[in-house]
């Protein structure tokens, strides 16, 4: 399968096919995602929706996540993971990038780029991590007003409003946000930060749309696993930033192992090979489609290895 073969592309828009995928029962695992590669890799595994998480995609930019991204910034990510993966993108559209028409372009820009679906937070710019300290919140109404906003410029995406108000205003005040979010025309909540399994599971006994678990690593939400979710009333899990922190740390490793070694000659068994990576990204099938291109004939193995030591 490519994306240059119409017919084996999705018929149904992307947030059509995400709802889909919402009716069934049990929990919807979202991975997050942070490029084309990475979403093939996770469709290889079997997930059927990805996470496009604004603190990845700054964090492959070099950036910190304090809203620095635009619009087409995103955007660029959107298409490459859509295109790639063919699956429901949930993306991270972070406080809107403005007011109710800078919301509105958002929503559409984002359609048009292929995502299925957005979460819109209600914080104020510069915003932070859900998990740190100190995030200023925008007033309860204009939230809601964004939420608003991005339902009536919505063809199909689906509409996720995250809460980061229990830090300040305790659970009962998250509670009522959701609430006001919902009735605002959000189709799902995401109550971002929760720091125990009551918690998350107060929050469901009340709020009675989809609910969206937040499991990042080195937060402060304690380690559950998506069954541990769904029996707390959650319909997705999302991991938004754990391909990116594996594959960092492997950079790491990587740069550190040839500087000291000279080589990579030490690290071959951790890599993916050649053939491996031409399976996922499909070389060959895009070779086919080009009579003019010859078949490449994969390399078997390393030339010459060097003795580990």
């Amino acid at each position: 399968m490519t994306y240059l073969v119409a017919q084996d592309l999705p018929a149904e828009p992307a947030g059509l096919r995400l709802r889909k995928l919402l009716d069934r029962p049990g929990i919807l695992q979202i991975p997050g995602a942070y490029n084309g590669l990475v979403a093939l890799q996770a469709r290889e595994a079997q997930f059927e929706a990805l996470y496009l998480s604004g603190a990845a995609m700054s964090a492959s930019m070099g950036l910190p996540d304090l809203g620095i991204l635009t619009v087409d910034d995103v955007c660029f990510f959107v298409r490459q993971v859509a295109r790639a993966a063919q699956l429901p993108v949930v993306v991270d559209g972070d406080t809107g990038f403005g007011e109710a028409l800078n919301v509105m372009h958002m929503v559409r820009a984002f359609e048009d780029a292929g995502a299925a679906a957005v979460q819109i937070e209600d914080q104020l710019l510069p915003k932070k991590c859900g998990h740190l300290n100190d995030k200023r919140l925008a007033a309860p109404h204009d939230m809601a007003a964004k939420i608003a906003a991005a339902a009536r410029a919505r063809r199909h995406l689906y509409i996720i409003a995250r809460t980061d108000a229990a830090d300040s205003e305790g659970l009962e005040g998250a509670i009522k946000r959701a609430q006001l979010y919902i009735d605002a025309g959000a189709d799902a909540i995401f109550p971002e930060a929760l720091g125990d399994a009551e918690a998350f599971r107060t929050f469901a006994r009340t709020i009675k749309v989809p609910l969206l678990a937040n499991m990042t690593e080195f937060g402060r939400t304690p380690f559950m696993t998506a069954s541990e979710f769904e029996a707390l009333g959650y319909k997705m899990i999302i991991w938004p930033v754990s391909a990116l922190r594996m594959a960092a740390k492997a950079h790491g490793e990587l740069f550190a192992g040839i500087r000291h070694d000279g080589g990579t000659h030490r690290l071959i068994d951790r890599m993916q090979t050649r053939s491996e990576l031409y399976a996922t990204i499909g070389y060959h099938q895009y070779e086919a489609l080009d009579s003019s291109i010859i078949t490449s004939v994969v390399p078997e193995g390393m030339p010459q290895t060097i003795a580990k030591r």
